[in-house]
C-alpha cells in the first residue's frame, strides 16, 4: 500500500519567511564559522593579543558555542509564542543544529582533540536517519522523534563544550589521562552521546523497517492484523496527546464509514476524550447535519478541500469538541471522477485557531484505501495535538 501527500492547501499567516524565529535560525548558522575560527585559528596573534593563551582561546570558543546552542531554544520560543511556526523554520532549525555539531566535531578533529571515528559514527547516523525519513515521507508516513534523539543532541552539545575547554590527551600515557578528572568527564559524556546516537538510529530503522524492506514477507492476514495493531497504537497516542493537552475529539467520516471513531473508541478509557463521530456518507447528510454548503458541494464536489474543511468545522461545532478530523474521498473500486481517481482522499482538520486540509492519493484495494485514510487522519490529529499549542 502506497500513499502520496501533497502540500497543505490553505496557507496561514505564519507561512511568511522573515519571521523573528527564522531570522534567529539563520543567524545561528552564520555564527558557526565564527565559532570555528575562534577555536582553531591563531586569532590572538591576528589582533595583537599575545596575552590570550590557548586555554583562554578555548574558553572563548566554548562560550560562543554555548551562545549559538542557546539560540536553538530562542527561535523555538519565538515561533510558538508568536504563532509563526513555518515550513521554512521546520526545515532550517534541525539543519542548523546539524551544521553546528558537524562543524564543531570536525574542528576538534583538526585540533587533534577528538579521533575521527567519533565524527564518523555521528555523521553516519545523521545520513542514515535522513534517508529513512525521506523514504517514510515519500510513503506519507511521519516517524515521530523519540526521546533517544533529543537526549543524544543534549549530550553531544555538552561533550563538545567539554572537549573545547580541555584537550582529551589522546597522546601521552594512559595514567596521565585517567588521572585528569575533566578528561574522564569529557569522554564519559561523549560515550553516552555515542551510545544514544546509535540507539536513536536503530530506533528509526526499527520504526521504518517495513518501509525500507527489512521486514519479513507476511501473509495478507498477518499484514492486516499488524495494520490494525499499528492503528490501535496510533489511536492510543492520539488519546494520550489529547489528555495531556486537555482537549476533546470528534470525527466526521464519509468513505471510512466510522472507522476512525471505531479505532479511537476501541482503546479502553477513550470516553474521557472522544465526544463522538458523524458518519456523513450522503451529500445530504453533509449539508443537513454538518452544515456543509450545498452550493459548495455542487461547485467543488463532495471530494474536495472545501468539503473536508466544512465537515471538520461542522463536526467540531455539532459535537462541541476541541479538535475534529474529517475525511472524504473515493475508496473504490468504482466512483472515480475526472481528475479524482480511486484513492483520492481529502482530510480536513479543525483545532483551535488552526484549520487545514490535505490531499492524499492512496493505492490498493478498497479496504487498504480506507485503512490508509484512518492512519493518515489519526496522524494529522497527533501532529496537531503534539504541535504548537498556540495553533491547536
Amino acid at each position: 500500500m502506497a500513499s502520496k501527500r501533497t502540500v497543505q492547501v490553505s496557507p496561514t499567516p505564519a507561512d511568511k519567511l522573515w519571521t523573528p524565529a527564522n531570522i534567529v535560525t539563520l543567524v545561528r548558522i552564520c555564527l558557526v564559522p565564527v565559532f570555528v575560527v575562534a577555536l582553531i585559528s591563531p586569532w590572538p596573534q591576528w589582533f595583537g593579543l599575545p596575552q590570550v593563551a590557548d586555554d583562554a582561546k578555548s574558553l572563548v570558543a566554548a562560550g560562543i558555542f554555548i551562545l549559538i546552542s542557546c539560540t536553538d531554544w530562542l527561535d523555538g520560543y519565538l515561533a510558538r509564542s508568536r504563532n509563526e511556526v513555518t515550513d521554512f523554520g521546520k526545515f532550517m532549525d534541525p539543519l542548523a543544529d546539524k551544521i553546528l555539531v558537524a562543524a564543531a566535531l570536525l574542528a576538534l578533529v583538526e585540533l587533534g582533540s577528538l579521533p575521527s571515528w567519533v565524527v564518523l559514527v555521528i555523521l553516519a547516523r545523521e545520513f542514515i536517519v535522513s534517508g529513512v525519513r525521506m523514504v517514510a515521507a515519500s510513503e506519507g508516513v511521519v516517524i515521530a522523534a523519540s526521546w533517544y534523539g533529543k537526549f543524544k543532541t543534549v549530550f553531544q552539545m555538552v561533550a563538545i563544550v567539554l572537549f573545547c575547554v580541555k584537550d582529551s590527551y589522546m597522546v601521552g600515557s594512559a595514567g596521565a589521562a585517567f588521572s585528569d578528572g575533566l578528561w574522564l568527564l569529557s569522554w564519559g559524556v561523549m560515550i553516552v552521546a555515542l551510545v544514544l546516537t546509535v540507539v536513536s538510529m536503530l530506533d528509526y530503522i526499527a520504526k521504518a523497517r517495513k518501509l525500507i524492506g527489512l521486514g519479513r514477507p507476511r501473509s495478507r492476514e498477518a499484514e492486516e492484523l499488524e495494520e490494525m495493531e499499528g492503528l490501535d497504537a496510533l489511536a492510543a497516542r492520539v488519546l494520550d496527546a489529547a489528555r495531556a493537552s486537555g482537549r476533546t475529539l470528534g470525527t466526521a467520516e464519509s468513505l471510512t464509514g466510522g472507522l476512525i471513531a471505531v479505532t479511537l473508541t476501541d482503546v479502553a478509557g477513550s470516553s474521557d476524550v472522544v465526544r463522538g463521530g458523524v458518519v456523513s456518507y450522503a451529500a445530504e447528510v453533509k449539508s443537513d447535519v454538518l452544515g456543509v454548503d450545498a452550493g459548495a458541494i455542487e461547485r467543488f464536489g463532495v471530494v474536495s478541500a472545501e468539503t473536508a474543511r466544512a465537515m471538520a468545522a461542522g463536526a467540531r461545532r455539532e459535537l462541541a469538541c476541541d479538535a475534529a478530523v474529517a475525511v472524504t474521498g473515493i475508496a473504490g473500486p468504482g466512483g472515480a471522477e475526472p481528475g479524482k481517481p480511486v484513492g483520492t482522499v481529502w482530510i480536513g482538520l479543525s483545532c483551535g485557531r488552526h484549520a487545514e486540509e490535505r490531499l492524499f492519493s492512496f493505492e490498493g484495494s478498497r479496504e487498504e484505501v480506507r485503512l490508509a485514510t484512518v492512519r493518515a487522519a489519526l496522524g494529522m490529529l497527533l501532529e496537531a495535538l503534539e504541535g504548537d499549542p498556540a495553533r491547536c
